[in-house]
């Protein structure tokens, strides 16, 4: 059946297009139509968006099902046998659902657990977000998530397990160029993967017109991954002028993820002293980090890294509210986490925002995220394909007018 929200603002990441009170038609085949005031005929469920605001459903370009947001998740995805992880993502995938994030590209997960998740959504037997999964991680032998991950050195291996991880059904390579904060060991900002296995990476998933995404903290691993080919650096904390340079020159997108280490100042509380001290370290580069890439027109994609210690799923809204204190504007800010975010997943075709023949991913919020990002975490409906998938209790009902005869 056909749906149309009538009296709401349309903010549609078309552009910088807003309307302040239009209408926005759609059913399951995708958006059918939007406006000031559209024609839409009979037949229709109403629903008065009086007081609320449309937008394309949001995306996390960097989540980790599976790992549960503890102080320590790599001691605890370590510990956690198929079932456990499989059933935490599941669990997840409806918290994402219910925050208004309707797309998440997962970058990590044990047991190729989000492959499986996604395979199950594909099929009809479970319900969540779209998912563009990465599985298993490709790192180095005792390298940044190697409990999660497959171990692999040189070239024969590295394209091994790039075509297992292709085979396994990844819709995209997560890579280790440095190491990590929640490794322990580890010291974040070292090379891993060296520039030539990372590239070994990045051409097998382009053969398989697949993409790539690098962990890369330090400054030389990021620029191994850039000259490597990734599609994505993730984190990007220690950026310089030629590595701008060069993402700008090959097209590299950045994931900041600025969320995740904020969270472990502001929750120290159990987690371990190594990584409180390489937070505390490398927290203020990051930051001038993300303004160097935005100045540089870098395009930068949402991510909040969700599942490391008190990243909990649905806190897009948080990591944006960050992306605005670095000057960003309230629309950019939007837009990184829409549009931006689906160019970032090869789908800007289908998703990212509301225009005619794209997938029916809108959510409904109250007030004005353009004036208040926080606004967005106020989720009165979701729609995924244009179904209802979440509605806040008694929501719905209280904004259905019912159907036009």
């Amino acid at each position: 059946m056909k749906t149309k929200i009538r009296n709401i603002r349309l903010v549609t990441c078309a552009g910088d297009e807003v309307i302040e009170k239009g209408d926005i038609l759609f059913d399951e085949s995708g958006i059918l139509d939007y406006g000031p005031d559209i024609e839409t005929g009979t037949g229709l469920e109403v629903i008065n968006g009086e007081g609320l605001t449309a937008l394309p459903g949001l995306i996390d370009c960097h989540v980790h099902l599976g790992m549960d947001c503890s102080p320590d998740p790599f001691k605890q995805i370590a510990q956690d046998d198929e079932s456990q992880t499989s059933h935490l993502a599941r669990k997840q995938g409806q918290e994402f659902l219910e925050a208004g994030i309707t797309t998440v590209r997962n970058l990590g997960t044990r047991y190729n657990a989000d492959i499986k998740y996604r395979n199950a959504i594909k099929a009809g037997h479970a319900t969540g977000p779209r998912i563009f999964a990465a599985g298993r991680p490709i790192v180095m032998t005792g390298g940044h998530g190697h409990v999660m991950a497959i171990e692999a050195d040189g070239e024969a291996e590295i394209r091994k397990a790039a075509r297992t991880q292709l085979k396994e059904g990844a819709d995209l390579l997560k890579l280790m160029a440095t190491g990590g904060v929640l490794t322990e060991g580890n010291e974040p900002g070292s090379t891993q993967l060296s520039e030539y296995e990372l590239s070994c990476a990045c051409q097998e998933a382009q053969n398989a017109n697949k993409t790539t995404a690098a962990h890369a903290i330090g400054n030389e691993g990021i620029k191994n991954a850039i000259r490597a080919g990734v599609t994505t650096i993730e984190h990007a904390y220690l950026l310089d002028d030629e590595a701008v340079a060069l993402m700008k020159e090959k097209g590299t997108f950045v994931v900041p993820t600025l969320i995740a280490p904020t969270l472990i100042l502001d929750h120290t509380q159990g987690i371990p002293s190594y990584m409180i001290d390489q937070v505390t370290e490398l927290i203020e580069e990051h930051r001038i980090s993300f303004k160097m890439a935005r100045a540089a027109g870098i395009p930068i994609a949402s991510g909040t890294d969700a599942g490391t210690p008190y990243n909990y799923p649905g806190l897009l809204a948080d990591e944006l509210a960050l992306y605005i204190l670095e000057g960003m504007t309230n629309l950019e800010a939007i837009q990184s986490a829409t549009i931006t975010a689906a160019k970032t997943i090869k789908s800007d075709h289908i998703l990212g925002s509301l225009e005619k023949g794209k997938k029916a991913d809108i959510i409904l919020v109250e007030g004005n995220p353009l004036e208040n990002i926080l606004a967005l975490k106020e989720v009165r409906t979701v729609f995924l394909g244009g179904k209802s998938v979440y509605q806040k209790e008694k929501s719905l009902s209280t904004l259905r007018v019912g159907l036009s005869t």
